[in-house]
């Protein structure tokens, strides 16, 4: 989701590993149907989650021991070369047998430019609803992936801080509002979040928007273009994202990720508005932390919301040499006992519908996607166009907390960007 920057040498090492790992098993033609050879098949895949090499290897070891012929390697690349290093390899021919797919348009992109394998004859694939499916179907309605998991972004709290403070999860809006000024007062940061990394402000927008814009009802109506994104409720998120910058550390503009995120497992900071994939490495940080969310209460009466989207499915590389072999290891992502260990291992809520997590946390998220999802409307409906929808918003919202762009700058931005490629605004 970070806007990509140019190869670094630890990039470029990524993507020789990355190609050596494909290219050193060939034992067959293209076709895919040589998987057969004396020592078995090795099967590499890419992805940008270089944190769960861990997890995935116990996922890897579960997958071979039903299939001790068909060696894998999770081969990962840093988060912001991944879409480089992938797209570099898959235009000369090469790149992982196994895919990461980026959800939405960067991997139907994929698929639609024939790098992809279809999966539709790919048994498990009926459990998952047309919803979930949408985040890997191509141009042409072939499946081209295998939902993983579904993320959630909310606000995170520290629960130790709000009982010292005898604060309450909030139910409105006003209440929001309060508890962020008596942690203002109390010399706590109220909000740990920093603005230099974009990425970081599309999908903090992500979580505090639908409050204001109305959430599904403002989503179905712009996706159909009877609203935009000039229109009064649009606009009232982006000034509330203004606002909020009040609560939120002190040289905001300059702190990355990891500024925010050690500034909030530290205890220095009470709340953090980010996704469910940060629960294991914030509890890896600081075991003894005691992390509450809540879901994001509503500005305009309506109910509250979280965040919802497919957050990456995995598909075949359609110039593997292995793809049979590729096909069973999706295949497995698509079973029972795949959607336990996943959940047990990245506690996350895996796309398997029915999948039940040991994790309370975890548990209670699901149940909140159950009952007041909303999606994440910029990735999953405006992640198109040149520069994207998606970036604009971005950029526009950085430039926004620089002092360089109005709040009305900004959403007339988005509109403009939008209008250009989405055919409900031509």
């Amino acid at each position: 989701m970070k806007i990509l920057k140019a190869f670094t040498f630890v990039g470029f090492l990524a993507f020789i590993l990355v190609l050596s790992g494909c290219s050193s098993d060939s034992s067959g033609d293209a076709s895919g149907d040589s998987e057969a050879s004396e020592d078995g098949v090795t099967l590499t895949i890419g992805s940008w989650r270089t944190e769960d090499k861990a997890s995935y290897q116990k996922v890897i070891d579960k997958f071979q021991e039903e299939n001790p012929d068909i060696k894998v390697e999770f081969a990962p690349s840093k988060n912001t070369e991944y879409n480089t290093i992938l797209n570099t390899a898959l235009k000369s021919g090469e790149g992982p047998d196994i895919i990461h797919l980026r959800p939405y348009a960067p991997g139907i992109e994929l698929a639609d430019a024939g790098y992809l394998e279809p999966l539709d004859d790919l048994e498990g694939l009926d459990q998952y609803s047309e919803d979930t499916l949408a985040a890997s179907k191509g141009s042409d309605g072939k499946q081209y992936g295998v939902p993983l998991n579904i993320s959630t972004t909310q606000m995170f709290y520290n629960k130790k801080i709000f009982e010292e403070l005898s604060l309450e999860e909030p139910k409105t809006w006003d209440e929001f509002i309060s508890l962020n000024e008596t942690l203002k007062k109390e010399g706590y940061t109220p909000i740990s979040l920093g603005t230099k990394e974009s990425w970081l402000l599309s999908l903090s927008h992500g979580i505090i928007g639908p409050a204001h814009y109305g959430g599904n009802e403002f989503v179905d109506k712009i996706t159909a273009g009877e609203k935009d994104f000039t229109s009064e409720e649009f606009q009232s998120s982006i000034d509330a994202m203004d606002e909020l910058k009040k609560y939120f550390p002190e040289n905001y503009e300059g702190l990355g990720m990891e500024d925010i995120r050690t500034m909030f497992f530290t205890g220095d900071a009470a709340m953090f508005p980010l996704g469910s994939w940060e629960i294991e490495v914030l509890r890896e940080m600081n075991p003894d932390l005691e992390l509450g969310f809540f879901p994001m209460p509503s500005a305009v009466g309506k109910e509250p919301t979280i965040t919802t989207w497919v957050d990456g499915s995995y598909a075949v590389n359609a110039n593997s040499e292995h793809k049979e072999a590729a096909k069973k290891f999706v295949q497995f992502m698509t079973t029972e006992e795949f959607g336990k260990l996943f959940t047990e291992e990245f506690k996350m809520i895996s796309a398997i519908p029915g999948i039940e997590s040991e994790d309370q946390l975890v548990n209670d998220l699901s149940q909140a996607v159950e009952e007041m999802s909303t999606p994440y409307m910029m990735l999953v409906y405006f992640a198109g166009g040149n520069p994207s929808t998606k970036a604009t918003i971005e950029t526009e919202l950085q430039g926004m907390y620089l002092g360089e762009r109005t709040p009305e700058e900004v959403a007339k931005a988005v509109q403009e960007s939008a209008a250009s490629w989405y055919e409900p605004f031509q």
